[in-house]
């Protein structure tokens, strides 16, 4: 379903409620489109480890210190 902010604005529980019952609601601003709410999907069980393996090679630097310009940015200099 699509709805604008302001619909939202006058009842936002009503569709906070369709979600709840498995609804999509897309929202709009000014014809575009600017949010989505929808259902959150529940995963049974854990993640089994090593999903990702084979897709990222830690690299052999990954813990040594920044550099120094790095830091500086990082501290807000």
């Amino acid at each position: 379903m699509n709805v604008s902010v302001e619909e939202i604005e006058k009842d936002p529980r009503a569709y906070v409620d369709r979600v709840l019952k498995g609804e999509t609601v897309v929202v709009f601003e000014n014809d575009q489109a600017v949010a989505e709410m929808r259902p959150l999907v529940k995963r049974s069980g854990k993640r089994p480890i090593g999903l990702a393996k084979g897709d990222f090679v830690v690299p052999e630097d990954f813990n040594d210190p920044l550099p120094e310009d790095v830091l500086r940015l990082f501290e807000g200099e």
